[in-house]
Protein backbone atom coordinates (compact mmCIF):
# COMPACT_ATOMS: atom_id res chain seq x y z
CA UNK A 1 0.00 0.00 0.00
CA UNK A 2 1.20 3.42 -0.88
CA UNK A 3 0.60 6.79 0.64
CA UNK A 4 -2.80 8.26 -0.17
CA UNK A 5 -2.63 11.04 -2.77
CA UNK A 6 -3.16 14.58 -1.49
CA UNK A 7 -5.13 17.38 -3.16
CA UNK A 8 -7.27 15.17 -5.43
CA UNK A 9 -9.87 17.07 -7.47
CA UNK A 10 -12.68 15.54 -9.56
CA UNK A 11 -11.98 14.78 -13.21
CA UNK A 12 -13.49 13.17 -16.29
CA UNK A 13 -13.02 9.40 -15.87
CA UNK A 14 -13.41 8.51 -19.55
CA UNK A 15 -10.90 11.14 -20.63
CA UNK A 16 -8.46 10.21 -17.86
CA UNK A 17 -8.59 6.48 -18.66
CA UNK A 18 -8.17 7.17 -22.39
CA UNK A 19 -5.12 9.36 -21.72
CA UNK A 20 -3.64 6.82 -19.31
CA UNK A 21 -4.20 3.98 -21.80
CA UNK A 22 -2.40 6.04 -24.48
CA UNK A 23 0.55 6.69 -22.16
CA UNK A 24 0.74 2.97 -21.32
CA UNK A 25 0.66 2.12 -25.04
CA UNK A 26 3.49 4.57 -25.74
CA UNK A 27 5.60 3.19 -22.90
CA UNK A 28 5.45 -0.34 -24.35
CA UNK A 29 8.62 0.36 -26.31
CA UNK A 30 10.37 2.39 -23.60
CA UNK A 31 13.51 1.30 -21.80
CA UNK A 32 12.41 -0.97 -18.92
CA UNK A 33 15.26 0.35 -16.77
CA UNK A 34 13.70 3.81 -16.97
CA UNK A 35 9.96 3.03 -17.00
CA UNK A 36 7.94 1.01 -14.51
CA UNK A 37 5.23 0.58 -17.13
CA UNK A 38 7.75 -0.75 -19.66
CA UNK A 39 9.02 -3.22 -17.04
CA UNK A 40 5.49 -4.48 -16.51
CA UNK A 41 4.81 -4.73 -20.24
CA UNK A 42 8.12 -6.36 -21.17
CA UNK A 43 8.80 -8.43 -18.06
CA UNK A 44 7.52 -11.78 -16.89
CA UNK A 45 3.76 -12.10 -17.29
CA UNK A 46 3.49 -13.79 -13.89
CA UNK A 47 4.94 -10.68 -12.21
CA UNK A 48 2.33 -8.47 -13.85
CA UNK A 49 -0.46 -10.85 -12.88
CA UNK A 50 0.84 -11.01 -9.32
CA UNK A 51 0.77 -7.20 -9.17
CA UNK A 52 -2.80 -7.13 -10.50
CA UNK A 53 -3.82 -9.62 -7.82
CA UNK A 54 -2.09 -7.61 -5.08
CA UNK A 55 -3.85 -4.43 -6.15
CA UNK A 56 -7.20 -6.22 -6.18
CA UNK A 57 -6.67 -7.47 -2.64
CA UNK A 58 -5.54 -4.04 -1.44
CA UNK A 59 -8.74 -2.51 -2.84
CA UNK A 60 -10.85 -5.15 -1.10
CA UNK A 61 -9.06 -4.42 2.19
CA UNK A 62 -9.57 -0.67 1.78
CA UNK A 63 -13.29 -1.18 1.15
CA UNK A 64 -13.52 -3.45 4.16
CA UNK A 65 -11.94 -0.67 6.26
CA UNK A 66 -14.44 1.87 4.83
CA UNK A 67 -11.63 4.37 4.23
CA UNK A 68 -12.84 6.64 1.43
CA UNK A 69 -9.45 8.08 0.43
CA UNK A 70 -7.72 4.72 0.61
CA UNK A 71 -10.45 3.11 -1.53
CA UNK A 72 -9.93 5.81 -4.17
CA UNK A 73 -6.15 5.33 -4.06
CA UNK A 74 -6.30 1.54 -4.39
CA UNK A 75 -8.99 1.69 -7.10
CA UNK A 76 -6.66 3.92 -9.13
CA UNK A 77 -3.81 1.43 -8.66
CA UNK A 78 -6.05 -1.43 -9.78
CA UNK A 79 -7.28 0.46 -12.86
CA UNK A 80 -3.72 1.33 -13.87
CA UNK A 81 -2.55 -2.27 -13.58
CA UNK A 82 -5.67 -3.52 -15.38
CA UNK A 83 -4.93 -1.14 -18.28
CA UNK A 84 -1.37 -2.48 -18.39
CA UNK A 85 -2.69 -6.06 -18.56
CA UNK A 86 -5.10 -5.12 -21.33
CA UNK A 87 -2.30 -3.42 -23.29
CA UNK A 88 -0.11 -6.47 -22.90
CA UNK A 89 -2.97 -8.68 -24.14
CA UNK A 90 -3.69 -6.42 -27.13
CA UNK A 91 -7.10 -5.26 -25.93
CA UNK A 92 -7.70 -1.58 -26.69
CA UNK A 93 -9.83 0.73 -24.56
CA UNK A 94 -12.27 0.91 -27.49
CA UNK A 95 -12.60 -2.89 -27.55
CA UNK A 96 -13.20 -2.94 -23.80
CA UNK A 97 -15.79 -0.18 -24.18
CA UNK A 98 -17.50 -2.25 -26.88
CA UNK A 99 -17.67 -5.22 -24.51
CA UNK A 100 -19.18 -3.08 -21.78
CA UNK A 101 -21.61 -1.40 -24.22
CA UNK A 102 -22.81 -4.79 -25.46
CA UNK A 103 -23.68 -5.73 -21.89
CA UNK A 104 -25.88 -2.66 -21.34
CA UNK A 105 -28.58 -3.68 -23.79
Amino acid sequence: MGEVTANVTPGNLAQTLQTLAQIIHERASADPTESYTARLLQGELDQLLKKLGEESIELVMAVKDSNHNHIRYEAADLLYHLLVVLERCGISPEELAGELNARMV
